[in-house]
């Protein structure tokens, strides 16, 4: 029996998720680690509002620190100002955080590309704010390295190198994953199939 058309071609099969290595296992611990801390850290600013208000009114109002004549005309009295800046790193944590919930949702569910450009995107956020921020416009511009009472350059620079290790361990090439690639190439190759 012959038929006339098209012929019919096979309906794509779904692309199996990719294995689970070390190397990705770590990447979504990770990030999960990372979202959980920032989380936290915005569910606390935003709970105890009043304690972290005063550090950033403190640090942009620079009283704490040596009052150099030089320096001091950087400095923002304004509490409405500084209530903003507050705000506006709480809403920056905050959206960090949703970030990297979501990249731990793609590690989860083995989206390898997706999680990890989601993930970068998410510990970026934080090196730029607590980088940025905290540590060159807080540190250095506010000079909030000078207060004894009011200095945060610690905890940035913990949060930042954190941020930075776990993305330097999500573009890691997962050299487990690729063999796992290869090898039914490999396979092909030696049976004599086509690829």
């Amino acid at each position: 029996m012959t038929t006339t058309g098209t012929p019919h071609t096979p309906h794509p099969t779904r692309t199996a998720h990719p294995p689970r290595t070390a190397l990705t296992l770590a990447a979504t611990l990770l990030t999960a680690t990372v979202a959980l801390y920032i989380a936290l850290v915005a569910l606390g600013n935003i709970t105890d509002f009043d304690s972290n208000q005063q550090f950033v009114r403190h640090v942009l109002a620079m009283d704490t620190t040596f009052k150099d004549d030089d320096l001091m005309w950087r400095a923002i009295t304004s509490k409405g100002l500084a209530d903003a800046a507050y705000v506006a790193i709480i809403a920056w944590e905050t959206v960090a955080a949703l970030v990297l919930v979501a990249g731990t949702w793609l590690w989860a569910r083995r989206d390898l590309e997706r999680a990890r450009r989601v993930s970068t995107y998410g510990l970026l956020m934080l090196m730029l704010l607590f980088g940025a921020g905290f540590i060159a416009i807080g540190g250095e511009w506010f000079a909030m390295w000078q207060s004894e009472d009011w200095n945060g350059l610690e905890a940035a620079t913990r949060v930042f190198l954190l941020s930075g290790v776990v993305l330097l361990v999500l573009h890691l090439p997962d050299t487990a994953r690729a063999a796992a690639a290869e090898e039914p190439k490999a396979g092909a190759q030696e049976s004599g199939a086509p690829e």
